[in-house]
């Protein structure tokens, strides 16, 4: 598929139909991409200095180690293959030689390396990363590295670099710092009782729960704490990447803005507003030092054309 039959205005279902094996659509070309970034995720991290938001950032939850991370990953690599299957049918899944594809995975390339520390088995993830030809505005980042945007997103906000590394930074941290698993382990606690849980790691009665909640894992709502936690880290990755944190202050102006009539889809599950913005910028001395030394990308992109 060539950049130019890529649709933008697709109606992308959050449980798409599942796709036959063997095909040759434009989805099965991408691999050599996932392989090349999960190499750069493999790299050593840099070292990592005494500044930043580390120290901001508490221990993972309790409950997300009630829930095993295999099973997790596992469940979300389903689940976006199913979405990306979908897309492809429908001519929306965007060829890696479409310029925001290209975009989004040199900015990608970027963050990806700064990972590790914040959760070793970043190193083995196999990060994906894709554009979604369909007007909502939304991005997320699934545990495992599976990151999406969709199109309505860069076209509707007109998203400068710095901001969509905001935006990467953001849901990357949802992953790194396991927040759908927490979420998934506190509903399985509920479900079926943290002994039960515990003792069977998955199996049974637990693994039954885990498996209907591993195709919710794109509805999954997490807390204003983790929100601000995502912020944090989100920032941190970016500077280091050498993107303007301080963009996170002009991302949520926009986000702001747009939602002033009917929220976007992303907007309604990150707090937003005055509050937001205050907070970043709390954080911005922390993280301004860590982009002032950083090496800056080679090359800057824009984002997509208004017409």
């Amino acid at each position: 598929m060539t950049a130019d039959m890529f649709r933008t205005d697709a109606a992308l279902s959050e449980a798409p139909p599942r796709h036959a094996g063997g095909c040759r659509c434009a989805l099965h070309a991408r691999r050599g991409f996932t392989a090349g970034l999960a190499a750069v995720a493999a790299w050593p991290a840099l070292a990592q200095d005494g500044d930043g938001v580390r120290g901001d950032v508490g221990r993972t939850s309790r409950f997300a180690q009630l829930v095993p991370a295999e099973q997790v990953e596992r469940a979300a690599a389903a689940q976006y293959l199913q979405v990306t299957r979908e897309a492809a049918q429908q001519r929306a899944l965007a060829p890696a030689t479409h310029p925001q594809v290209v975009r989004l995975r040199a900015i990608a390339q970027r963050l990806v390396p700064y990972t590790a520390p914040w959760n070793p088995r970043a190193r083995q993830w196999q990060w994906e990363v894709n554009l979604l030809g369909s007007p909502q505005v939304n991005a997320f980042c699934m545990p495992g590295g599976k990151i999406a945007f969709y199109w309505g997103l860069l076209h509707q906000l007109q998203l400068d670099d710095d901001e969509v590394a905001a935006i990467m930074g953001h849901e990357m941290a949802h992953a790194l710092r396991e927040h759908a698993r927490e979420r998934m382990g506190k509903t399985a606690a509920t479900r079926i009782g943290v002994g039960v849980l515990s003792s069977l790691l998955g199996l049974g009665a637990a693994g039954d729960t885990l498996l209907g909640m591993g195709g919710q894992l794109l509805t999954l709502k997490f807390s204003r704490d983790d929100e601000s936690e995502a912020d944090l880290v989100g920032m941190e990755l970016a500077a280091r990447a050498g993107y303007d944190p301080a963009a996170g202050v002009s991302l949520w102006q926009k986000m702001t803005a747009r939602g002033r009539g009917a929220p976007p889809q992303f907007l309604s599950t990150h707090p937003a507003g005055e509050t937001r913005i205050r907070d970043i910028e709390a954080v911005l001395p922390r993280v301004q030092p860590l982009y002032v030394r950083a090496a800056r990308p080679p090359r800057r992109y824009g984002p997509p054309p208004r017409a």
